[in-house]
């Protein structure tokens, strides 16, 4: 079983795979393992639950086959170790467990009894330590669910008399409204609100949600919510259903649907009259299994199941809701597990803004993604060298400090994973918070890129450096920078320094080595990622999304969740180039009048590394003969532990060979390259090689 020291064994193995080239933490892409650690229990696992605390503590209870008992453990924002100090805290096997807590900091577990006992145990966690409390009843029991009222009330709601809920006071349990209300709690789940009202969710006859009031006597009755089932669904070990709550206690409800449709994913949503469709009906692609919802405070919902058909056999997927489209879309990947998953839970961390998921795959795994896509506690961390690592940067956009997501593309530059303005990572193609803003061509952050800024004719002169002052988006005819010429350029590093010809680049702002991409550039990330249509440009590593473009003549916006425009900063025959993503291409190479608004996405290529995102030292290293014809030596104190090549466009270069403090370029076509240095003692260094 899993030790303290096994737990120190397999973070610190998984934190080096983790480092960057200049030794700090590099964020994973999309969901990563909490902790570290693919596996975090000791064996085969089933049945987790999992909750958080206000502190962003993890707690996580499933029943562990290495014990043959029910475990719980804790992640305290560094590790994971077993609440109360070892695993098994039952007296035998307790498959149908439960996880809930209060506000005071204390954890309630709760577990089926096994054959030949019967009954619900309950233990309390108090941060030290395991406390048995009363039975919650001694009757047969399997599913069965808990649940904190808002004045720190254990509740507790089972199959026992056909449906009972009881409530924890003074050291004894009281019946909570009438017995038998549910005809049983097949996949029991409960949720009570800040109103003070206990909410069950269960199968019956189709998906059961019934409420009582948390001062609930055994006379007052259960009521359907709603006044009638959620809908038909299907039930069975594996077709579970899960129930939520947001902060303004709407509920949600997820669940399979019944075979007549397919057994696909549903989610409905009380509106405080009727059940509600959220999305589309059915709208997994094949048939799913252990499903389970969160929901944050504000009513953004998140479900997850396992896909149960074909070549998807049980790999979990998380879907958002996206309320612009009113649709479901996959987070983080079309699937989270590589193999077989069952048990599914989700949370939602508010102390760190992630959503966690447990689930197991043979053992139990869990991970997490940030919920608006930016991993918190920004350190300005440039992703590592793999396509799809990701970092962060900060700087200031419309006068305010912001943090935006970056990404390694597969073309080897770091591109921010999101559009300037954008308030996160796109969660879908129609994701309205991850459009952001459309700027002009050759205009900076002045204002007049916001998707609603007033409009205004032509200045005088209709050029860069007629703009002081100007925040309006500039319509009309001849529109904005009606007179052009090839040569102008989107480079100037701050509005200080435009001309008639030269416009302020906005991804200066975002600090050194970053600029607009050039069509040259898109051409080799859309190539490089496989781009061809909205759904692949949103599925690529840079999360482009569908969001359209801002008339030169009214200033409408267009064709927003249909088709992506992205600028470059070269010239074209009818006024700048940008991508244009459409419903079957992806073409960087089109042009369009500079008084278009589209979307501005910046890139730090190859030619920047060395910079800021490098650690140096004073160590002594050198590289020579700089110019080099072929053969480069390299001097250093230290043994040299590996050596990278990288062309002026981000690409790293394979079978380039090393031997003996020398890189032989000689295969190489003349240029600028960049020698990337890692030393034996672990620091790294970076220099500029010109080849003749």
């Amino acid at each position: 079983m899993f030790q303290n020291l096994h737990f120190a064994i397999r973070k610190i193995g998984a934190g080096l795979a983790l480092l960057t080239i200049a030794g700090s933490y590099l964020y994973a892409q999309q969901w990563e393992d909490v902790g570290g650690v693919s596996g975090v229990s000791a064996a085969g696992t089933s049945y987790n639950n999992l909750v958080v605390d206000k502190a962003g503590n993890y707690y996580l209870s499933y029943y562990d086959t290495s014990v043959a008992k029910g475990s719980v453990q804790k992640f305290n924002g560094t590790s994971w170790s077993y609440a109360g100090g070892s695993a098994g805290i039952t007296e035998d096997v307790a498959t149908f467990n439960s996880l809930s807590l209060d506000g005071l900091g204390n954890i309630f577990y709760t577990n089926q009894v096994s054959y030949p006992g019967s009954g619900i145990e309950v233990r309390q966690f108090n941060g030290t330590s395991w406390t048995q409390l009363p039975k919650a009843t001694e009757s047969s029991a399997n599913y069965h669910a808990s649940a904190v009222s808002p004045s720190n009330v254990l509740f507790t709601f089972g199959g026992q008399n056909s449906g009972t809920v009881q409530r924890y006071v003074n050291g004894t349990w009281e019946q909570v409204g009438n017995t038998g209300f549910s005809n049983g709690a097949s996949f029991a789940e409960m949720v009570i609100g800040s109103n003070e009202k206990v909410y069950t969710c269960s199968i019956s006859a189709g998906v059961r949600v019934y409420q009582n009031t948390t001062s609930a006597v055994a006379s007052d009755t259960w009521t359907l919510v709603g006044g009638s089932i959620v809908d038909a669904a299907s039930s069975s070990e594996q077709y579970t259903s899960d129930i939520a709550i947001d902060g303004n206690n709407n509920l949600y409800v997820a669940y399979v649907s019944s075979s007549a449709n397919g057994q696909k994913l549903n989610v409905k949503k009380f509106d405080g009259n009727a059940w509600i469709q959220l999305g589309q009906a059915n709208f997994s692609e094949g048939k799913v299994q252990h499903v389970a919802i969160a929901v944050t405070a504000s009513g953004q919902p998140f479900v997850a199941a396992s896909r149960f058909e074909n070549n998807d056999f049980l790999r979990n997927t998380v879907y958002k809701f996206d309320a612009a489209t009113q649709n479901w879309a996959t987070l983080g990947g079309d699937f989270i597990s590589t193999g077989e998953s069952k048990y599914n839970d989700l949370a939602i961390d508010k102390a760190n803004n992630y959503l966690v998921l447990a689930y197991s795959e043979d053992v139990t795994k869990v991970k997490r993604i940030p919920l608006n896509g930016i991993p918190p506690g920004c350190s300005n961390t440039d992703p590592g060298s793999n396509a799809g690592d990701t970092g962060c940067v900060t700087f200031t956009y419309q006068g305010q400090p912001v943090t935006y997501a970056t990404v390694r593309g597969s073309d080897g530059n770091i591109w921010l994973q999101q559009n300037l303005g954008s308030s996160q990572v796109a969660s879908a193609m129609g994701d309205d918070t991850s459009y952001g803003d459309l700027f002009q061509w050759g205009r900076w952050d002045d204002g007049h890129q916001l998707r609603n800024s007033a409009t205004a004719a032509p200045t005088s002169p209709n050029s860069p450096d007629g703009l002081a002052g100007v925040n309006a988006f500039i319509i009309g005819s001849t529109s904005w920078w009606g007179t052009f010429a090839a040569t102008d350029k989107w480079t100037a590093s701050n509005p200080a320094n435009v001309s008639n010809n030269i416009g302020a680049d906005p991804c200066k702002a975002v600090g050194p080595g970053w600029k607009m991409p050039s069509q040259a550039e898109w051409t080799a990330i859309v190539n490089s990622e496989n781009m061809a249509n909205p759904g692949t440009a949103y599925n690529s590593h840079l999360k482009l999304p569908a969001s359209g473009y801002r008339s030169s003549s009214n200033g409408a916006l267009t064709f927003a969740g249909q088709r992506g425009y992205f600028w470059s900063s070269d010239t074209s025959n009818s006024g700048g180039k940008y991508l244009y993503v459409g419903s079957t291409i992806a073409n960087p190479s089109s042009g369009a009048m500079r008084g278009q608004g589209s979307a501005v996405r910046c890139i730090k290529t190859g030619s920047a590394l060395g910079t800021s995102d490098i650690i140096r030292t004073t160590e002594s290293v050198g590289f020579y003969p700089n110019p080099t014809t072929g053969i480069l030596n390299i001097k250093a104190d230290s043994l040299i532990e590996s050596v990278n090549v990288i062309n002026m466009v981000g690409q790293r270069l394979n079978n380039i060979e090393f031997s003996n403090n020398q890189i032989n370029m000689n295969g190489l076509p003349k240029g600028i390259y960049i020698v990337e240095l890692k030393l034996k003692n672990g620091q790294v260094f970076s220099k500029k090689i010109i080849k003749n």
